[in-house]
């Protein structure tokens, strides 16, 4: 049976956008420029500590915290640098502004294969659009230089919501922003926990992206799961 689906709800890192370059490579040049030569691996590592930290202090941005978004970022990028063994602040405070600017465009991210395809003929059958991502408030600047924005009616993200995925409630906000009852929506997304269960736990109807060589929960029937974004309509029209 084909669903009937009025609305297709979707998650932006790796789903729809990458970092075109590990996190490492971008800090070192940044580093560079500023003739401080520190190893990518060593920046990759810092960061993956200095991020896991502060998320667990300062859960989805501090936004419940009162810190912003930008401040929580730039805490982040200084502390990955004198991790990493870079302690002089002028140029720490200088690399993290830099940086938390150059995450904001196009020049970081780039559109997955198939991306902008798979959103421009959804649009053209008539789907109604919108994103929900754990994400800061630069992701409708990020869309917009990427030429993605223009697919969607509203771009909710964890730092406006208040809630990060998997919480009910983001998932239940953006329902109510598009005024569609869960039946009649599904979200796609590349984690099983936070994008295809979540959306399923609130009655919308989920497709997991995952390159074969993933590997895939048991639980997800196959017609649920997209090889990639151009399976998406072959299975809505099934």
């Amino acid at each position: 049976a084909m669903l009937r689906l009025r609305l297709l709800t979707w998650d932006v890192k790796d789903t729809l956008l990458r970092l075109r370059q590990p996190v490492g490579e971008s800090y070192a040049a940044e580093a560079r420029a500023h003739g401080v030569q520190v190893q990518p691996e060593t920046l990759s590592q810092s960061f993956r500590e200095a991020y896991g930290a502060q998320s667990r202090r300062f859960p989805n941005y501090g936004r419940g915290q009162g810190l912003s978004s930008q401040q929580w970022w730039v805490d982040v990028v200084k502390h990955t640098f004198r991790l990493s063994g870079v302690h002089e602040d002028r140029v720490v405070t200088l690399m993290a502004e830099n940086l938390y600017r150059d995450f904001c465009s196009a020049h970081n991210w780039e559109v997955l294969p198939g991306a902008g395809e798979t959103l421009s003929q959804c649009c053209q059958r008539g789907f109604r659009m919108g994103v929900i991502s754990n994400f800061d408030n630069r992701l409708e600047k990020i869309l917009s230089q990427c030429n993605l924005r223009h697919h969607f009616e509203f771009v909710l993200t964890s730092e406006a919501a208040g809630f990060t995925k998997p919480d009910r409630r983001i998932f239940e906000k953006a329902l109510r922003l598009g005024g569609v009852p869960p039946d009649q929506v599904a979200h796609v997304g590349d984690d099983y926990t936070r994008d295809y269960r979540a959306a399923r736990a609130v009655g919308m109807h989920g497709f997991l992206l995952r390159a074969a060589r993933q590997g895939v929960e048991p639980e997800v029937p196959p017609e649920h799961v997209l090889p990639t974004l151009s399976h998406l309509l072959t299975r809505i029209e099934k």
